[in-house]
């Protein structure tokens, strides 16, 4: 039976939308039997609208619930491990702990002094590069670490594409937790594969050993279809995901993975029988590939057109084995960021204003200059992931030495034209946490949603809206995210369940938001004072579904 799961869901042709009968919920109605959480890496509210015309498979359905197309990521660090950080926990990365993707810990009991936000920088012989996945920093509990602990009889799984995705969306109590490798699925170390996973991964192997030869393009897709050049010998914007039998790189830069990813989703509420039982259970998805495919292409050319529709395509033949299992499911999809598409395509199509970041904000670059200004020399005075984000001070720095590098710095990086703002590590501290409306925060107020004593930097840089924080773009890494403007910020957010009468709110709300949502649905109490999302009606018209929650 799994085996014909697997076979039914990678890669379909098609995916009709099933009409929905059911009664409409109501606050009295019972609770869901299964919780299926998706987080579409880097799908942000831009490429949401863009194709909304154009779906006729899941996100079709998903379309006919309670669409919320100003959901915000609403902190300044949109980065892919803080934003899965909020999804599943009501909190916001202040509160998570997960202030980046990577963050500097320079007292770190070992030579690399970067700590990745899903390794557990304790175990010998590890690196940021080379770690061993842990939760470990993840400071709050999950939607099902809270399910698990009001009844421990509720199944937890987490699926994704990328370790970080899993780990942040299941949390440290999770039954399961998986993710894509080269060699396929694997989960924490120690952990046995159980036949499931071998099976998966069988069908993993077979998939790359028969190679792809690419994707028709659809109709939509027709006018992005021309070459973008990018250096001096490359070029994108015209791709299909043609692959070669045997070759694993490119597998996870396309549609494939989501494919592989669903459909080892679909296998696991098969063979564990989620949400047959009297409890409900929860699984997490977390699907990678539109994100390793705007980092590679951009988010504007037929790459990016087609992994849409394959995506839509792909949920539309997920949710169509849940219904034929006849399963009682509630369904949340989201992003963990927005994105940006890369500037020499913009430049072509009316944005000449946008550009690569000048080299001389990289933090060794920057450095070197301040040691220069400052007659410091000898040791590495600044540290960073990049030309944006958090600066950390070398610590073996006098005070009075620290002092003069921060003065150095603040004074080359305000008089640079392509920073926006920079922003104290103090400033950031005294600033209280946001509240009201996402969409009007000031850039403060995103910084410090962010913002952890421990972790963050001494520094925040922010770069200027239109500045991609990329000088050299190579294969692989063309366009990224990151920063604190809307383009980054803005994700859909939308809930369906069978029979729900749809509605769409256009006004802003918060990822954050989605586990209280999500926990009334159960009726799972969650002290407010634990979190920092808030409950969202999902009931069009009279009634609550917040009512008394």
């Amino acid at each position: 039976m799994i085996k014909k799961v697997l076979a039914a869901l990678i890669l379909t042709t098609s995916a009709p939308v099933i009409a929905q009968t059911a009664a409409q919920p109501t606050a009295a109605t019972p609770a869901p039997r299964l919780i299926v959480a998706i987080a579409v890496d880097q799908f942000s509210a831009d490429l949401f609208s863009e194709y909304r015309p154009y779906y006729t498979g899941g996100l079709k359905r998903l379309t006919q619930g309670a669409v919320f197309p100003r959901g915000y990521q609403s902190h300044a660090a949109t980065e892919t491990c803080p934003g899965h950080s909020t999804i599943l926990t009501g909190s916001r990365p202040s509160r998570t702990g997960i202030i980046a993707n990577s963050w500097f810990d320079l007292g770190a009991n070992r030579a690399d002094k970067v700590i990745y936000c899903a390794e557990d920088e304790n175990q010998p012989g590890t690196s940021s590069n080379n770690y061993v996945v842990s939760p470990i920093h993840l400071r709050v509990p999950t939607l099902g670490d809270r399910m698990k602990a009001a009844n421990p009889a509720t199944r937890v799984v987490s699926v994704a594409g990328k370790d970080r995705a899993a780990v942040m969306m299941g949390g440290p109590k999770a039954d399961h937790v998986w993710w894509m490798s080269a060699k396929g699925f694997v989960s924490y170390a120690g952990v046995p594969v159980p036949p499931l996973v071998q099976q998966v991964n069988a069908a993993y192997a077979q998939r790359i050993a028969q190679g792809n030869p690419g994707f028709e393009l659809p109709q939509q897709c027709v006018a992005k279809d021309f070459p973008v050049s990018i250096g001096k010998d490359k070029t994108v914007g015209t791709g299909r995901f043609e692959r070669a039998p045997g070759v694993v790189g490119s597998f996870r830069v396309s549609p494939e993975l989501d494919a592989m990813t669903l459909a080892f989703a679909a296998a696991a509420i098969k063979s564990m029988e989620l949400g047959r039982q009297a409890q409900t259970d929860l699984i997490a998805i977390g699907l990678s590939a539109t994100d390793y495919i705007g980092h590679s292409y951009g988010t504007e050319g037929t790459e990016s057109c087609i992994q849409i529709d394959r995506l839509d395509r792909e949920l539309g033949a997920f949710f169509d084995r849940l219904d034929s299992d006849g399963i009682d499911y509630a369904v949340v999809l989201t992003a963990d960021h927005g994105g940006h598409d890369l500037p020499e395509r913009h430049q072509l199509n009316a944005m000449p204003e946008e550009q690569r970041v000048d080299p001389a904000l990289a933090p060794k670059a920057l450095g070197r200059a301040v040691a220069a200004s400052t007659g410091i020399s000898g040791k590495t005075l600044i540290h960073g992931d990049g030309p944006s984000g958090d600066l950390y001070f070398d610590r073996s720095l006098t005070r009075a030495e620290r002092a003069k590098v921060e003065s150095a710095t603040l004074a080359l990086l305000r008089a640079h034209r392509q920073v926006e703002v920079v922003f104290t590590k103090a400033q950031i501290a005294a600033t209280p946490s946001p509240s009201g409306p996402p969409e009007s925060w000031s850039l403060i107020q995103e910084a410090r949603a962010s913002f952890d004593p421990e972790r963050s930097g001494d520094l925040l840089l922010l770069l200027k809206p239109r500045v991609m924080p990329i000088s050299n773009p190579f294969p692989g890494y063309v366009a990224t995210h990151g920063s604190p403007w809307d383009m980054d910020r803005r994700v859909p957010m939308l809930f369906w369940r069978k029979g729900m009468r749809s509605f769409e709110q256009p006004l802003g709300v918060e990822t954050a938001d989605i586990l209280p949502t999500l926990a009334a649905l159960i009726d799972l109490p969650v002290p407010k004072d634990e979190i920092d999302g808030r409950c969202l009606d999902l009931i069009a018209g009279e009634g609550d579904s917040c009512a008394g929650k």
